[in-house]
Parts: structure tokens; sequence; C-alpha cells
């Protein structure tokens, strides 16, 4: 099943994504890339880890992709809690990557963002936010390693290292909050009409910063939880 579209803006993004580009670029350190590995970069965003992927491995096969087995190593950061059916796409991986190749991803794990959850949730039940977000299932993968280890054995891959990591997201105050609700959370504002959604930013903001205010340096923070997964291939 295809997933749901959403009308993602990347300059916005691009503005609003430094802390997804910190913990990218501390997940390429893990990968110990030697500069001529075929990389399999499963995301989105505006670029910048792709090319960062690219200067790591200046002598990868990235013109020559035959994909089935063709890649020592696939990765990606914060994408795969947009999709729901991930033994499908570790099957993909485990059919892409050549024997011994290696995954390493990143993406948002069991209790990510839970305040801004709960707070999405309790606009949900009040009016006029009710008609739009009462009842709307979280959107999100957010998966724990159980589930995440049986699906890398089904898939015919070996976990390695498969855990939840505590990661702390840094805002510069209401207006850095502001763009990052915009930007993230596409499937709670675009169920909203049009002209309401700038309202409804301004009331995740308003009322997470109510239970969580900025600290004196003026710095909001949103507590994530990212669940990191490493595997290989037989």
């Amino acid at each position: 099943m295809s997933e749901p579209g959403y009308r993602w803006d990347s300059q916005d993004y691009a503005r609003h994504s430094a802390a997804q580009a910190q913990w990218a670029q501390e997940l390429i350190a893990k990968m110990e890339l030697r500069g001529a590995e075929a990389v399999l970069d499963i995301g989105s965003g505006d670029g910048k880890i792709t090319a960062a992927l690219a200067a790591r491995v200046p002598g990868g096969g990235a013109l020559e992709l035959d994909f089935e087995p063709s890649f020592d190593l696939a990765f990606s950061n914060a994408t795969l809690h947009w999709v729901r059916d991930h033994l499908r796409v570790l099957r993909g991986v485990a059919r892409s990557l050549k024997p011994g190749g290696r995954l390493l991803f990143q993406m948002g794990g069991r209790g990510n963002a839970r305040a801004i959850l709960a707070t999405l949730e309790e606009l949900g039940r009040e009016r006029p936010w009710e008609a739009w977000l009462g009842g709307l299932p979280c959107p999100y993968s957010f998966h724990g390693p159980e589930e995440y280890r049986d699906w890398l054995e089904r898939a015919g891959l070996r976990a390695r290292r498969v855990q939840l990591l505590p990661k702390q997201m840094s805002q510069r105050g209401a207006e850095g909050l502001a763009g990052w609700v915009r930007t993230t959370w596409l499937p709670y504002t675009q169920a909203v009409p049009s002209e309401r959604r700038e309202e409804l930013v301004s009331r995740i903001v308003e009322r997470y910063l109510r239970d969580h205010p900025a600290g004196a340096d003026g710095v909001v923070t949103v507590e994530m939880v990212r669940l990191e997964v490493e595997a290989s291939r037989p």
C-alpha cells in the first residue's frame, strides 16, 4: 500500500532540520567508510546528507549501480519512521546488499516526541481542532528493538545492534519550534484546512511551551528517541 502524499517544503526543512543533520553526521561516523564502497542511501531531505555521503565515498559505484546485489552498505537517517511496512523494506535491502554487506539505519523509535504527540492529542479533543484531528491515528512507525530484530531475521539479515537512543532536539524559541512543527508534523498540519494551518502550528507551539517552557537562553528542548539498527547480510 502506498504511503499518503504530503506537500513538503524543502527550503523550510533546510532551515529547521539542524538536529536531523547532526544525528546523520553522527551515524555516518559509525559507518567507518574507507572511500570506495557503494552506498544505498534510503532517505529524503534537502540533499545535505546525500552530499556528505558522496564526499566520503569518492571511489564508490554511484554511476554503475546494478541493485541486485550491488551495495556494500545501506544507510538511512530520519526517514523510515514514515514507512509502514518495514519488513518489505528490509527484504529489498537484503536483496540489494552484497554478501557481507551492512545496513545502518536510524529513525524515530518507540517513545519518540512523546510530549509533542500528547500536545496534539490534547488539541484533538478541543474545538475546533477535534473536527480534523480527533481520532487521527499516529501516522508514524515508532518501533522498538523487539519487533525490529524479528523483521531482520525474517528478511534474512543478521542483527548486530538494535537499540533505542534518547536524544534531545533544541530549537531557538517559539519561532524555531514553529518551523520544526511546520516541516515535520505534516500529517497533522495538513489534516486541517489550509487557511487554519498556521493557527494550528501556533496553538501547538503555545501549548507545548506552556508545559515545557524555554530555558533562560531561549532554547526549547524536545525529548526524542531514535531507533538505531545495525545488521549485515550473511
